[in-house]
Protein backbone atom coordinates (compact mmCIF):
# COMPACT_ATOMS: atom_id res chain seq x y z
CA UNK A 1 0.00 0.00 0.00
CA UNK A 2 2.94 2.09 -0.49
CA UNK A 3 3.26 5.34 -2.28
CA UNK A 4 6.22 7.18 -3.94
CA UNK A 5 6.57 10.77 -3.33
CA UNK A 6 9.81 12.27 -5.21
CA UNK A 7 11.90 15.45 -5.46
CA UNK A 8 15.01 16.09 -7.20
CA UNK A 9 16.93 16.86 -3.98
CA UNK A 10 15.98 17.41 0.16
CA UNK A 11 12.05 20.00 -0.88
CA UNK A 12 10.02 17.26 -0.97
CA UNK A 13 10.94 16.23 2.43
CA UNK A 14 8.30 18.80 3.44
CA UNK A 15 5.79 17.13 1.67
CA UNK A 16 6.76 14.24 2.90
CA UNK A 17 7.02 15.31 6.31
CA UNK A 18 3.40 16.46 6.23
CA UNK A 19 1.27 13.35 4.43
CA UNK A 20 3.36 11.12 6.85
CA UNK A 21 1.25 13.01 9.29
CA UNK A 22 -1.83 12.97 7.88
CA UNK A 23 -1.69 9.26 6.80
CA UNK A 24 0.58 7.59 9.37
CA UNK A 25 -0.19 3.99 8.56
CA UNK A 26 0.73 4.37 5.24
CA UNK A 27 4.00 3.45 4.25
CA UNK A 28 5.63 6.26 1.77
CA UNK A 29 9.28 5.71 -0.39
CA UNK A 30 11.18 8.98 -1.28
CA UNK A 31 13.39 9.22 -3.94
CA UNK A 32 15.44 12.42 -4.13
CA UNK A 33 17.08 12.60 -7.44
CA UNK A 34 20.37 14.34 -5.58
CA UNK A 35 22.79 13.88 -8.46
CA UNK A 36 21.29 15.90 -10.82
CA UNK A 37 19.74 18.36 -8.44
CA UNK A 38 18.90 21.34 -9.22
CA UNK A 39 16.12 20.54 -11.95
CA UNK A 40 15.24 24.49 -12.02
CA UNK A 41 17.79 25.26 -14.15
CA UNK A 42 17.62 21.79 -16.95
CA UNK A 43 15.65 21.82 -19.88
CA UNK A 44 12.22 20.55 -19.87
CA UNK A 45 13.50 17.61 -21.94
CA UNK A 46 15.93 16.47 -19.07
CA UNK A 47 13.63 16.99 -16.64
CA UNK A 48 11.18 14.68 -18.22
CA UNK A 49 13.33 12.28 -18.82
CA UNK A 50 14.83 12.39 -15.03
CA UNK A 51 11.37 12.30 -13.37
CA UNK A 52 10.16 9.19 -15.78
CA UNK A 53 13.42 7.25 -14.73
CA UNK A 54 12.74 8.38 -11.22
CA UNK A 55 9.14 7.27 -11.34
CA UNK A 56 9.88 3.70 -12.36
CA UNK A 57 12.33 3.64 -9.45
CA UNK A 58 9.55 4.09 -7.32
CA UNK A 59 7.26 1.79 -9.25
CA UNK A 60 9.70 -0.95 -8.64
CA UNK A 61 9.26 -0.38 -4.59
CA UNK A 62 5.60 -0.90 -5.32
CA UNK A 63 4.26 2.35 -5.35
CA UNK A 64 1.25 2.72 -7.93
CA UNK A 65 0.84 6.23 -7.33
CA UNK A 66 3.93 8.69 -7.51
CA UNK A 67 3.56 12.48 -5.87
CA UNK A 68 5.91 14.99 -7.77
CA UNK A 69 6.93 16.85 -4.51
CA UNK A 70 8.94 18.91 -7.17
CA UNK A 71 6.98 21.84 -8.76
CA UNK A 72 9.78 22.14 -11.58
CA UNK A 73 9.17 18.33 -12.14
CA UNK A 74 4.84 18.83 -11.81
CA UNK A 75 5.94 22.13 -14.17
CA UNK A 76 7.41 20.68 -17.16
CA UNK A 77 7.04 16.93 -17.02
CA UNK A 78 3.66 15.60 -15.83
CA UNK A 79 1.51 17.24 -18.18
CA UNK A 80 4.04 15.33 -20.73
CA UNK A 81 4.14 11.71 -18.66
CA UNK A 82 0.17 12.08 -18.37
CA UNK A 83 -0.99 12.40 -21.82
CA UNK A 84 1.69 10.05 -23.99
CA UNK A 85 3.97 8.30 -21.36
CA UNK A 86 1.51 6.91 -18.37
CA UNK A 87 0.42 3.18 -17.89
CA UNK A 88 -3.77 2.99 -17.16
CA UNK A 89 -2.90 1.27 -13.99
CA UNK A 90 -0.58 3.74 -12.58
CA UNK A 91 -0.72 7.49 -11.33
CA UNK A 92 1.51 10.57 -11.28
CA UNK A 93 -0.19 13.42 -9.08
CA UNK A 94 1.77 16.94 -8.83
CA UNK A 95 2.02 19.89 -6.25
CA UNK A 96 0.24 22.83 -8.27
CA UNK A 97 -3.61 21.77 -8.14
CA UNK A 98 -3.67 21.38 -4.15
CA UNK A 99 -2.75 25.29 -4.04
CA UNK A 100 -4.69 26.77 -6.95
CA UNK A 101 -7.76 25.15 -4.99
CA UNK A 102 -7.06 26.91 -1.74
CA UNK A 103 -5.92 30.33 -3.31
CA UNK A 104 -8.93 30.18 -5.13
CA UNK A 105 -11.32 28.44 -2.43
CA UNK A 106 -12.64 25.83 -4.57
CA UNK A 107 -13.32 21.95 -3.03
CA UNK A 108 -11.34 19.25 -3.96
CA UNK A 109 -12.27 18.25 -7.62
CA UNK A 110 -14.44 20.60 -8.14
CA UNK A 111 -14.78 20.58 -11.74
CA UNK A 112 -16.79 23.32 -12.14
CA UNK A 113 -16.37 26.50 -14.50
CA UNK A 114 -13.70 29.15 -13.62
CA UNK A 115 -15.03 32.19 -11.97
CA UNK A 116 -13.86 35.16 -10.63
CA UNK A 117 -11.91 35.35 -6.81
CA UNK A 118 -11.28 37.35 -3.87
CA UNK A 119 -7.58 37.38 -4.63
CA UNK A 120 -6.97 39.40 -8.02
CA UNK A 121 -3.22 40.30 -7.43
CA UNK A 122 -0.41 36.65 -6.89
CA UNK A 123 3.12 36.81 -6.38
CA UNK A 124 4.62 33.69 -7.20
CA UNK A 125 8.00 32.34 -6.23
CA UNK A 126 9.68 29.59 -8.06
CA UNK A 127 12.41 28.03 -9.76
CA UNK A 128 13.26 29.23 -13.61
CA UNK A 129 12.07 26.02 -14.68
CA UNK A 130 8.85 26.61 -13.35
CA UNK A 131 8.18 30.21 -14.42
CA UNK A 132 8.90 29.38 -17.72
CA UNK A 133 6.93 26.70 -18.14
CA UNK A 134 3.75 28.74 -17.09
CA UNK A 135 2.23 25.67 -15.56
CA UNK A 136 0.82 27.72 -12.51
CA UNK A 137 -1.31 30.15 -14.58
CA UNK A 138 -2.29 27.70 -17.19
CA UNK A 139 -4.18 25.28 -13.94
CA UNK A 140 -4.87 28.98 -12.55
CA UNK A 141 -6.97 29.56 -15.86
CA UNK A 142 -9.01 26.73 -15.81
CA UNK A 143 -10.29 27.24 -12.06
CA UNK A 144 -10.37 30.97 -12.18
CA UNK A 145 -10.41 34.37 -14.00
CA UNK A 146 -9.44 37.84 -13.46
CA UNK A 147 -6.25 36.68 -11.81
CA UNK A 148 -3.28 38.74 -12.67
CA UNK A 149 -0.35 36.63 -11.53
CA UNK A 150 3.31 37.85 -11.04
CA UNK A 151 6.12 35.30 -11.33
CA UNK A 152 10.32 35.34 -10.27
CA UNK A 153 12.44 33.23 -11.25
CA UNK A 154 14.48 32.35 -7.82
CA UNK A 155 17.91 31.80 -9.02
CA UNK A 156 19.91 30.37 -5.83
CA UNK A 157 17.43 29.69 -3.30
CA UNK A 158 17.38 26.02 -3.87
CA UNK A 159 21.20 25.52 -3.87
CA UNK A 160 21.58 27.67 -0.63
CA UNK A 161 18.65 25.48 1.11
CA UNK A 162 20.22 22.15 -0.07
CA UNK A 163 23.87 23.59 1.02
CA UNK A 164 22.79 24.76 4.63
CA UNK A 165 23.28 28.27 3.94
CA UNK A 166 20.60 29.47 5.69
CA UNK A 167 21.80 33.33 5.62
CA UNK A 168 22.36 33.47 1.69
CA UNK A 169 19.18 31.71 1.29
CA UNK A 170 17.29 34.35 3.44
CA UNK A 171 19.23 37.38 1.47
CA UNK A 172 18.29 35.92 -1.75
CA UNK A 173 14.56 35.47 -0.64
CA UNK A 174 14.89 39.22 0.02
CA UNK A 175 16.43 40.04 -3.05
CA UNK A 176 14.01 38.36 -4.97
CA UNK A 177 11.01 39.78 -3.18
CA UNK A 178 12.12 43.28 -4.01
CA UNK A 179 12.47 42.40 -7.57
CA UNK A 180 8.88 41.56 -7.71
CA UNK A 181 7.73 44.26 -5.65
CA UNK A 182 8.79 46.69 -8.27
CA UNK A 183 7.03 45.01 -10.83
CA UNK A 184 3.59 43.89 -8.38
CA UNK A 185 4.01 46.46 -5.41
CA UNK A 186 1.11 45.32 -3.61
CA UNK A 187 0.37 41.28 -4.29
CA UNK A 188 -2.87 40.04 -2.12
CA UNK A 189 -1.38 36.62 -1.98
CA UNK A 190 2.01 34.78 -2.62
CA UNK A 191 2.38 31.33 -3.80
CA UNK A 192 5.83 29.40 -2.20
CA UNK A 193 6.33 27.60 -5.47
CA UNK A 194 8.99 25.03 -5.09
CA UNK A 195 8.84 22.28 -2.16
CA UNK A 196 11.95 24.33 -1.01
CA UNK A 197 10.76 27.20 0.17
CA UNK A 198 8.42 26.28 2.95
CA UNK A 199 11.52 26.20 4.96
CA UNK A 200 12.19 29.97 4.11
CA UNK A 201 8.65 30.71 4.52
CA UNK A 202 9.09 33.53 7.70
CA UNK A 203 11.93 35.43 5.09
CA UNK A 204 9.13 35.50 2.40
CA UNK A 205 6.36 36.68 5.15
CA UNK A 206 8.79 38.78 6.79
CA UNK A 207 10.10 40.05 3.34
CA UNK A 208 6.58 40.48 1.80
CA UNK A 209 4.85 41.88 4.76
CA UNK A 210 2.04 41.25 6.79
CA UNK A 211 -0.62 42.04 4.65
CA UNK A 212 0.40 39.51 1.99
CA UNK A 213 -1.73 35.86 2.57
CA UNK A 214 1.08 33.04 1.87
CA UNK A 215 0.18 29.94 0.85
CA UNK A 216 2.36 26.56 1.21
CA UNK A 217 1.91 23.22 -0.31
CA UNK A 218 2.67 20.39 2.26
CA UNK A 219 -0.19 20.55 4.65
CA UNK A 220 -2.34 20.99 1.11
CA UNK A 221 -0.95 18.56 -0.34
CA UNK A 222 -1.42 15.81 2.23
CA UNK A 223 -5.23 16.66 2.44
CA UNK A 224 -5.76 16.25 -1.21
CA UNK A 225 -3.69 13.15 -1.23
CA UNK A 226 -6.20 11.90 1.74
CA UNK A 227 -8.97 12.41 -0.23
CA UNK A 228 -8.06 11.46 -3.51
CA UNK A 229 -7.00 7.83 -2.27
CA UNK A 230 -9.97 7.60 -0.16
CA UNK A 231 -12.12 7.87 -3.52
CA UNK A 232 -9.35 5.72 -5.26
CA UNK A 233 -7.98 3.19 -3.10
CA UNK A 234 -7.16 1.15 -6.41
CA UNK A 235 -4.01 3.31 -6.39
CA UNK A 236 -2.47 2.14 -3.19
CA UNK A 237 0.43 0.26 -4.12
CA UNK A 238 1.79 -3.09 -3.42
CA UNK A 239 4.59 -1.81 -1.39
CA UNK A 240 4.76 -2.42 2.45
CA UNK A 241 8.31 -0.38 4.11
CA UNK A 242 8.85 3.21 4.28
CA UNK A 243 12.69 4.06 2.79
CA UNK A 244 14.39 6.59 1.73
CA UNK A 245 16.18 6.57 -2.01
CA UNK A 246 18.93 8.77 -3.36
CA UNK A 247 20.77 8.80 -6.27
CA UNK A 248 23.36 11.06 -4.47
CA UNK A 249 25.82 9.78 -1.59
CA UNK A 250 23.63 8.50 1.02
CA UNK A 251 25.48 9.10 3.81
CA UNK A 252 25.89 13.53 2.86
CA UNK A 253 22.33 13.30 1.93
CA UNK A 254 21.23 11.42 5.17
CA UNK A 255 22.94 14.09 6.81
CA UNK A 256 21.55 17.07 5.51
CA UNK A 257 18.25 15.56 5.40
CA UNK A 258 18.38 15.35 9.27
CA UNK A 259 19.12 18.57 9.72
CA UNK A 260 16.37 19.27 7.37
CA UNK A 261 13.65 17.69 9.33
CA UNK A 262 15.10 17.83 12.58
CA UNK A 263 14.63 13.91 12.98
CA UNK A 264 16.91 10.96 11.98
CA UNK A 265 16.87 10.27 8.49
CA UNK A 266 18.46 7.71 6.72
CA UNK A 267 19.04 7.14 3.02
CA UNK A 268 19.85 3.97 0.67
CA UNK A 269 21.41 4.05 -2.42
CA UNK A 270 19.11 4.34 -5.46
Amino acid sequence: MAVGVFDSGLGGLTVLDAVSKRMPDTPFVYFGDNAHAPYGVRTHDDIFNLTCAATERLWAEGCDLVILACNTASAAALKRMQETWLPPNKRVLGVFVPLIEALTERQWGDNSPPRAVAVEHVALFATPATVASRAFQRELAFRAIGVDVEAQPCGGVVDAIEQGDEILAEALVRSHVESLKRRMPQPQAAILGCTHYPLMQKAFQDALGPQVKVFSQANLVAESLADYLARRPEFLGTGTQSKFLTTGDPDYVSSKATQFLRRQIVFEAA
